[in-house]
């Protein structure tokens, strides 16, 4: 579960670097996060995000991402490793930053 707690975190702050084209609606947002969890699948076993993976990064929206990020889901990640990810794949986390309950200084 942390494994899988932790891909989720991974992807959802991938995706709040996404600049924002209006509000997605809650079916559409649950789609983006399901495409999201299955591009970026092989971060869950350690790898690298895949090109794949990063852009769904870049096309995700905020919105959708946000609202899932909670204490819980925080606490079973390393958030440092995971904004090495997102700059991995050639995106800056801006700071500071807010997404959910996650506040990046």
């Amino acid at each position: 579960m942390k494994v899988y707690s932790s891909l989720i975190v991974i992807v959802v702050l991938m995706m709040t670097l996404v600049m924002i084209n209006g509000a997605p609606n809650a079916a559409h947002c649950k789609k983006e996060r399901k495409l999201a969890i299955t591009a970026c699948i092989s971060v869950m076993y350690g790898r690298r995000p895949s090109s794949k993976c990063c852009k769904r990064a870049r096309v995700s929206h905020v919105e959708c991402i946000c609202p899932v990020i909670t204490p819980d889901l925080i606490a079973t990640i390393d958030v440092n490793r995971a904004i090495k990810l997102i700059e991995g794949c050639g995106r800056r986390v801006p700071r500071p930053f807010t997404c959910g309950s996650l506040t990046i200084p």
